[in-house]
């Protein structure tokens, strides 16, 4: 089977306009990617911002009448997105394409992240299995490897874990296989809940692991905190964290850039004492304790 995919470059002005004639014309998918390697690293709450420059592709059936799907979108969008690229996109193991990328990865000594589909390497290891899927979070992206290298060299032992922002669980489920006896995740995606909880079962953490949403979670205080998400919210929920961690107890915040490890620090003054314990390119891994 095969598909056909027209492409063109656009502005960010463009983006609405194209993609719902896309839409309109039978469009399967439409996708929208960055065509100049512009960075966006933190938009403001509620928005979904675009690269000045992008690339829309339409993704058709492959019976498709490439000139009338060409005229039909020249007649809503006119003369000027006309020169569309057509190309036809062959059917392939999409299964095989991931796994091609993702493959077993350790953090510190004893963490593994592996694929379900691979033997992990060092099977005494503290190996999670962990597939992409609804939610963000497989360990590739240096905020979360710096967490899990983390929680590899401080293992909670006996500890209330709370996991901020829990995406697909992955720090809950490395809190989890290092002894932590309870774990509350908490996202305001319920995919994200979803997948904590498909994950926690998949790796029998299903009784250690719980799920909520902010305005869900109980209210009691943890050992340790992790929150590994943006700049924005890590100052904003200063606050929620000094509550929710018990006086004495330990917070590990990633998901800043180095350039706003000062605004956080001091968003945090008197509530905790913060420190980057680690960094990778440009992020940083905070870690600090509750003061009083």
């Amino acid at each position: 089977m095969s598909w056909v995919q027209l492409k063109l470059r656009l502005d960010s002005k463009q983006a609405e306009q194209i993609e719902a004639a896309l839409n309109q014309t039978g469009a399967l998918a439409v996708t929208i990617t960055d065509a100049a390697d512009q960075a966006l690293f933190e938009p403001p709450l509620g928005t979904t911002p675009l690269w000045d420059e992008s690339i829309i592709v339409g993704l058709f059936p492959a019976d498709v009448d490439v000139t009338a799907l060409q005229t039909g979108l020249k007649e809503q969008l006119g003369e000027s997105l006309s020169h569309w690229q057509v190309e036809i996109l062959e059917d392939q193991d999409w299964t095989r394409a991931w796994q091609d990328d993702f493959k077993p990865m350790r953090f510190g000594e004893r963490v593994w992240i592996c694929p379900s589909v691979y033997t992990p390497p060092e099977p005494n290891a503290i190996n999670i299995l962990l597939d992409p899927g609804l939610a963000f979070g497989t360990g590739t992206h240096p905020t979360t490897a710096m967490c899990l290298t983390w929680l590899d060299r401080h293992p909670p032992q006996a500890k209330t874990v709370i996991d901020y922002g829990c995406g697909s669980g992955i720090l809950a489920l490395a809190a989890g296989k290092l002894g932590a006896k309870r774990v509350l995740a908490v996202d305001n995606d319920p995919q994200a809940l979803l997948a904590t909880r498909e994950n926690s079962a998949h790796n029998q953490l299903g009784d250690c692991i719980e799920t909520f949403l902010p305005e869900t979670l109980p209210k009691l205080q943890c050992d340790l905190l992790l929150a590994n998400i943006l700049a924005g919210p890590l100052i904003e929920l200063a606050p929620v964290f000094h509550a929710l961690v018990k006086p004495g107890g330990e917070l590990v915040l990633s998901g800043l850039l180095e350039n706003q490890a000062e605004n956080i620090i001091h968003a945090y003054q008197g509530l905790f004492t913060l420190g980057v314990v680690q960094q990778q390119e440009e992020w940083l891994c905070l870690h600090g304790t509750r003061e009083t």
